[in-house]
């Protein structure tokens, strides 16, 4: 073969590699542009009224009171979870981070009341891990069996491990830091984390969102690699999650 022959062929064939692979990236790995979940910004109008709320028609008490705030809290159906990760297609980041999310979440927290103080002394979450779907369907259906592999672990669980003050702010509708300590399952690994959060009391509805950025190592997650592209920057994942609770 003539070796300028040779050499089209290896540029055609190169060419149809970047063609391919920008295609696998289009539809792939091209993440989105979905913002951090976060508190919602409501104005605790309620609470600085010092009535009762009126979305919650157990309260006996000022909300924003222990003695309001006492008792179990189960998580109400707008509450959001998921993944975030950054995705690059060999060595050519993605223009933003792919976000996976679900609603499909259950659980509850305690919440104890002595004098002026409150805390946080138990809780249980579990997010259904095969309902996460992202902008990309491909994607999903890939961390079926890659990554995630939902199919083989269909859910992802939190228990807190240590009560949890309230701060007082929190509880009067001002966003306020919290430090959520527990063991989280995810990939059949549980590890003990310790997850920074904020949470507010509003309208009668309890709100936390946090997130924890770790090695996708520690819950023995391998990054999907898709005809030799590697899809993640780094060994890293971020979880994230918007959670309301609503008096039981």
């Amino acid at each position: 073969m003539p070796k300028s022959r040779a050499v089209a062929i290896a540029v055609v064939a190169v060419l149809a590699v970047a063609v391919g692979g920008f295609i696998l990236y289009d539809q792939v790995l091209r993440g989105d542009s979905a913002a951090a979940l976060t508190l919602p910004t409501a104005s605790p109008t309620t609470q600085a009224s010092g009535g009762a709320s009126t979305t919650d028609p157990n309260a006996t008490a000022a909300p924003g009171t222990t003695s309001a705030v006492a008792g179990t809290w189960a998580v109400a159906s707008d509450s959001v979870a998921g993944y975030r990760v950054r995705e690059q297609l060999a060595n050519l980041p993605a223009e933003s981070d792919a976000v996976g999310r679900t609603n499909q979440i259950s659980g509850s927290i305690t919440v104890e009341g002595s004098g002026d103080s409150a805390s946080l002394s138990a809780g249980t979450l579990t997010v259904d891990t095969t309902s996460i779907a992202s902008d990309k369907q491909m994607r999903d259906n890939r961390l079926r069996r890659e990554g995630l592999q939902t199919d083989s672990f269909p859910t992802a669980t939190f228990t807190l491990t240590a009560p949890v003050e309230v701060p007082a702010e929190a509880l009067a509708g001002t966003a306020s830091d919290v430090t959520l300590t527990g063991d989280l399952t995810l990939h059949g690994v549980t590890k003990s984390v310790s997850i920074p959060a904020k949470a507010q009391l509003v309208d009668g509805v309890i709100s936390v969102a946090g997130s924890l950025t770790f090695p996708l190592s520690d819950y023995s997650i391998t990054a999907p690699n898709i005809g030799g592209f590697i899809v993640s920057i780094a060994d890293t994942g971020t979880l994230e999650f918007l959670v309301n609770f609503t008096k039981s």
